[in-house]
């Protein structure tokens, strides 16, 4: 009985692995979808220039360091 249970166990590992994944993809392209947003809407013009220029990774990268930035610099209450 053990000997089933150790044999069935990566099985079971795997299928579960594969379940949550098809379940986080959707959630992940939202994310996604959302961030994009905020971005065409809170972007300054050197962002936007970067987005024209070298492409979305590189637009994106600036946007979410200067968010960074702005977190770091907001007052503590």
């Amino acid at each position: 009985m053990i000997g089933f249970l150790v044999l069935l166990f990566p099985v079971l590992l795997l299928v579960f692995m594969l379940v949550m994944e098809r379940i986080e993809e959707p959630l992940t392209r939202v994310a996604l979808e959302r961030e994009v947003e905020d971005f065409l809407e809170n972007a300054s013009r050197d962002e936007l220039n970067t987005l024209v220029v070298e492409g979305s990774e590189s637009a994106m990268a600036r946007f979410r360091s200067r968010l960074r930035l702005r977190g770091r610099r907001a007052p503590r209450q």
